[in-house]
């Protein structure tokens, strides 16, 4: 049986200290024995109100499914894409539940990008094996509702990966109970039917609020998610809103509201209730375990005498309701009970524990001193058993009581196994599919971030009654503008290589390229090869660089190839680069991919000497220009003046431009003007929500939702003879093969006669787009 998570969770290991009214929350859960499983698609696409709701207000668990990381979405915040973007999405969901309360969980499924029907979602998706996540779920949760967010059929127009969500979990409903359905499984866990299943249906299903309220809800089931929650000291819609503000990259900022709301359920399958109540026959008590009902009663009454402002109180009480615990048969709730109650009785003793590395990387053989603290801020007696660092790095048995408010510091210097796995995003350490990420580990399979590779475990006794506690370890700085700032402690390789450009665009048989060599630790050295040819290279410090260039030239006469480095040091190779993400709303991340980049040798002419690029939501076009031969001017606001502009030979708009620089409603006169006077401004997509100007082109044109989500649909020539295509380089169809994701979205849906519309194609079954291109 996997063991569930603890009770109280944080970001990149920083200690959580819960207070007071959070642990009059805790003890109040711990009598609460149900639990919700939420399944949608995509990070974002769950409900935060209905979430929190169940979380807060009822006291459930609440686990929320997304079957995709997000992979294929948009980025508002940077310029992350597809791995990337998944990789931040991912932590941005994890944010979200540390507000709201909720677990999270992942399926193997990638997300593709935009999918017209839920029939080319499963085809792009292994059915069987994004079914089996699910299940596995289901098994894991043990939940006695599910809520999927969306319908299981065609019923309302939606993105194909929504439909499709809906359909995998109903039809998980049937076969997570029967033994025979994924036996493997059953090596970790059990077979589990829940009771019953809900869609949870909402106003934007039917078009408009004013739609929605027209309906029969007669046959749904309304829940109040407004209400207030003294604990909490808001309402359950702000807290919502705090939830689902953390989706930064996907522009979902939500101002807080107050007040009566109803949410509403539809009933899919199960045993369907009696009563508005979507709990209603289901035993949420400890009777539902057997030998509970004393367990029960005893939390009642811990719960009736706590006092907030002494917490510490309720401990011998909670010690002999967790000992009784103990004495329960093995079970799922037995396991998931004793990690809350351990918890509750750790934050009511006010017992910090800590552990931080001296650096925030290492290694595999390298030596880290680790630092543990440990305080008791209670009167009762603790006393330290032991304390070992994990895996099998170091074990004390101190035999320490720990008076009241006075802590325990212990620094040891331990060694990185040699054999130690890197501790980079689990699912990205193998080659993907469109569809499908590979992990063969089950019992990695829907978690959400890589385990961190060292832990300490604390034992320790609390009135002579032994716990358990672990803490990972991780690392924390102190920086003058913020304070503390925690980060993952990693485990990455000694050496990191990349070449500088992500892709190259060659004009000339022999080109040079260079590779950026970074030191992942003091005094490394070896040789890096690319194709045919090494050089050496030594490094002092640890994140020291150095640039080595290599001549290369296409083999046979081949205009196209992929470009591969590696690194060879002490007789092992390596060839990964280090993408490090970081913003302010989550812990910062070291992502490892693959250092091979792609070249493409090109008779390429070209008449703009000098671009102008105004930077949008984040794209590699000044890079790309550059491998043209352009110089590139990065336009901020001094030089959006005409003078400056009227120097320049074209002018680039960055991806989403006119959505997220609120100083084009000033500066967009200008690049008008520009146009008029006879330059040319090459303006990419932008989304139809929150343009900052009325007008994006000289002549009326009207941005729609339109889009080819086939990355291979044919591309048509619709004037094969105006200059766009033929001068000064010829495109062909060649041009648009290897795609990737989609062929284009945001397609303009109305324009002025005086545009020539240049490209046509089309989804299959679909009518043309005629607008992907408008000159």
């Amino acid at each position: 049986m996997v063991i569930p998570a603890l009770a109280f969770t944080s970001s990149a290991q920083k200690p959580v200290k819960p207070n007071a009214a959070d642990l009059h929350q805790a003890i109040k859960k711990l009598n609460v024995l149900g639990s919700v499983l939420y399944v949608a698609a995509h990070p974002d696409d769950e409900n935060t109100r209905m979430i929190s709701y169940l979380r807060n207000a009822k006291l459930y668990d609440v686990t929320y499914l997304s079957l995709t990381r997000g992979d294929g979405g948009q980025n508002l915040i940077g310029s992350e894409m597809r791995e990337l973007l998944g990789v931040l999405r991912t932590q941005e969901l994890l944010m979200a539940r540390s507000v709201d309360g909720g677990k999270q969980m992942f399926s193997r499924a990638n997300d593709f990008g935009f999918s017209k029907s839920p029939e080319e979602t499963l085809r792009f998706w292994d059915k069987d094996a994004v079914l089996s996540d699910v299940v596995w779920a289901y098994r894991q949760v043990k939940p006695d509702v599910i809520i999927n967010r969306f319908y299981h059929d065609k019923k309302y127009d939606t993105h194909g990966h929504h439909t499709a969500s809906a359909m995998l979990s109903v039809e998980a409903f049937d076969l997570a109970g029967k033994a025979d359905v994924y036996p493997d499984q059953l090596k970790h866990t059990d077979p589990w039917q829940a009771r019953r299943q809900f869609f949870n249906t909402s106003w934007f299903f039917y078009g408009s609020q004013e739609a929605f309220a027209k309906i029969d809800k007669s046959t749904l089931w309304p829940l109040d998610i407004g209400l207030y929650l003294p604990l909490k000291g808001k309402s359950n819609n702000e807290i919502a809103a705090e939830s689902r503000s953390m989706h930064r990259c996907q522009g979902f900022g939500s101002l807080t509201t107050r007040g009566e709301s109803l949410d509403y359920l539809d009933f899919v399958k199960g045993d369907k209730p009696a009563t508005q109540d979507i709990f209603e026959g289901i035993n949420t008590t400890w009777t539902r375990v057997a030998g509970g009902e004393p367990i029960g009663k005893l939390l009642s009454q811990i719960e009736k005498e706590y006092r907030s402002d002494d917490p510490a109180a309720s401990v011998p009480d909670l010690l002999i309701a967790m000992k009784m615990i103990q004495s329960l048969p093995d079970g799922f709730w037995k396991h998931k009970k004793l990690a809350e109650i351990r918890e509750v009785i750790r934050g009511c003793l006010g017992l910090y524990l800590e552990t931080t590395a001296n650096e925030p990387t290492a290694t595999p053989g390298d030596p880290v001193k680790i630092r543990m603290e440990i305080i008791n801020r209670s009167t009762h007696t603790v006393q330290l058993q032991g304390v070992s660092i994990q895996p099998a790095l170091f074990d004390t048995l101190p035999q320490f009581t720990l008076a009241g408010n006075k802590g325990w510091i212990l620094e040891k210097t331990v060694r990185i196994a040699e054999n130690a796995s890197f501790t980079a995003p689990y699912w990205l350490q193998k080659p993907a599919t469109l569809g499908m990420y590979d992990v063969q580990d089950q019992l990695l399979r829907g978690v959400p971030e890589t385990p961190r590779y060292a832990f300490v475990k604390w034992n320790i006794t609390v009135n002579n009654v032994p716990l358990q506690f672990e803490t990972e370890v991780a690392w924390k700085t102190g920086e003058p503008a913020i304070g503390e700032v925690w980060r993952p402690f990693e485990v990455l390789p000694p050496v990191f290589v990349e070449f500088t450009e992500p892709s190259y665009l060659f004009t000339q048989k022999e080109h040079e390229v260079q590779i950026r060599v970074r030191a992942g630790r003091d005094n490394v050295s070896g040789k890096i090869t690319v194709g045919q040819t090494s050089q050496a290279f030594a490094l002092k410090k640890k994140e020291e660089e150095t640039i080595l260039s290599f001549r290369i030239r296409p083999e046979n006469g081949h205009k196209e190839a992929t470009l591969n480095v590696s690194a060879e040091v002490d007789g092992k190779f390596y060839s990964s680069k280090l993408v490090s993400i970081q913003y302010d709303h989550i812990p910062q991340q070291s992502v490892l991919l693959p250092a091979a980049t792609q070249a493409c040798w090109v008779d390429l002419k070209v008449k703009a000497k000098t671009v102008g690029y105004y930077p949008g939501a984040g794209d590699d076009i000044p890079a790309a220009l550059g491998q043209m031969g352009c110089t590139t001017k990065v336009l901020e606001a001094k030089d959006m003046e005409l003078a400056t502009l009227s120097k320049l030979d074209a002018i680039v708009m960055g991806i989403r431009a006119y959505n997220t620089k609120d100083d084009l409603k000033i500066h967009h006169a200008k690049l008008m003007e520009y146009v008029q006077n006879g330059g040319t401004l090459v303006v990419q997509y932008n989304t139809t929500g929150d343009l900052v100007v009325k007008d994006l082109a000289p002549y009326p044109m009207k941005l729609s939702r339109a889009r080819v989500t086939d990355e291979l649909a044919e591309i048509r020539f619709l004037q094969p003879t105006h200059p766009v295509l033929n001068g000064p380089n010829k495109i062909t169809a060649k041009d648009f093969e290897g795609w990737v994701q989609e062929r284009g979205l945001y397609f303009p849906g109305e324009w002025d006669p005086a545009f020539a519309a240049i490209l046509s194609t089309n989804d299959p079954g679909e009518k043309p787009s005629d607008s992907p291109l408008l000159v």
